[in-house]
C-alpha cells in the first residue's frame, strides 16, 4: 500500500487496460478500527478459495492502451510460461474468453479452460485498442466524465457501475461453492472482485491495482469473503489446498 498526501492505494501499476487510471483523488480520513469478528466454530464448513491471476502482458498493456482482444506476443507467452513453476495446478480452472487469458492459461500449463463471459474485461466500446492520451486529446470532456461518473459510458460500452455489478454477481455465486480455483482474468475484474469482497464503495475501484501476472487471493468462509493477498508477485504464490 502507498500513501501520498493522505490518500491510500493498494499498489500496482496503472494501466487503462484494467481500468487502473487515476481518477479524481478521494480523501482518506484515516484507518478505521478493526472489527473483531466472532470465532468460527470448528467442524465442517464451506470454504471457497480463489487465486485471481491477471493475464500476461500484451502490446496494449505495455502501451497503456485500452485493450481489444489482442493475443499474447512472444514476450507475453514467455512470461506466462514461467508460471509453470509457481501457480498450482490440479485445481478448477476458470477463465475469461479473451484470447490473452486463454493463452496465459495454456502457456502456464494449466490446461484449456472453459471460458466464462462474466470474467471478461470491461467493454470499452469505441475506446478499445486506443491509448488514453490520444482519446483525451480528442475528447477531454468525455474522459473526465468517465472518470468522475460511475454510470457514464461515453465510449458506448459498459459503465463502471454495470461492470462492477457483473463481477460482483459472479463472486456472490462463487461464495456458495467450496474447493479451490485458479482464475485467469483481467485487471479490472480483479479490482472489481476485491471491492465486492470487501463490500467497499465503488469509488474504491480506483484504489486497487492489478499488474500483469499479479495474484490476488480471496477466501470465502460460509459465504463471507476475506481478502488474503492483493497483486502479489506470481512467484510468491504458495500451494492452495484443494
Amino acid at each position: 500500500m502507498k500513501i501520498r498526501d493522505g490518500r491510500a492505494t493498494v499498489t500496482g501499476s496503472i494501466r487503462p487496460g484494467s481500468q487502473e487510471l487515476s481518477a479524481t483523488a478521494l480523501p482518506c480520513s484515516g484507518t478505521p478500527d478493526p472489527v473483531e469478528e466472532p470465532p468460527i466454530a470448528s467442524g465442517d464448513r464451506s470454504v471457497r478459495r480463489l487465486l485471481l491471476l491477471r493475464h500476461a502482458p500484451t502490446v496494449a498493456t505495455r502501451a497503456f492502451a485500452f485493450p481489444a482482444d489482442e493475443s499474447l506476443d512472444e514476450r507475453g507467452l514467455a512470461a506466462a510460461a514461467e508460471l509453470r513453476l509457481s501457480v498450482p495446478s490440479g485445481h478448477e480452472l476458470l477463465c475469461s474468453p479473451a484470447a490473452r487469458c486463454v493463452q496465459t492459461a495454456e502457456a502456464a500449463g494449466l490446461g484449456t479452460p472453459a471460458p466464462d463471459t462474466r470474467l471478461a474485461e470491461c467493454d470499452f466500446g469505441a475506446w478499445a485498442g486506443r491509448d488514453l492520451d490520444a482519446i483525451t486529446a480528442e475528447d477531454r470532456e468525455s474522459v473526465s466524465a468517465w472518470m468522475a461518473d460511475h454510470d457514464a459510458r461515453p465510449h458506448g460500452g459498459e459503465s463502471l457501475t454495470a461492470f462492477v455489478a457483473r463481477v460482483g454477481g459472479w463472486l456472490a455465486e462463487q461464495a456458495r461453492l467450496d474447493g479451490s480455483a485458479v482464475v485467469i482474468t483481467h485487471g479490472g475484474v480483479v479490482k472489481a472482485a476485491v471491492i465486492a469482497a470487501l463490500a467497499a464503495p465503488i469509488a474504491s475501484f480506483w484504489r486497487v491495482d492489478a499488474s500483469p501476472l499479479g495474484v490476488t487471493e480471496l477466501h470465502a468462509h460460509d459465504g463471507r469473503w476475506t481478502v488474503t493477498k492483493v497483486n502479489a508477485a506470481s512467484g510468491a504464490v504458495a500451494e492452495v489446498p484443494a
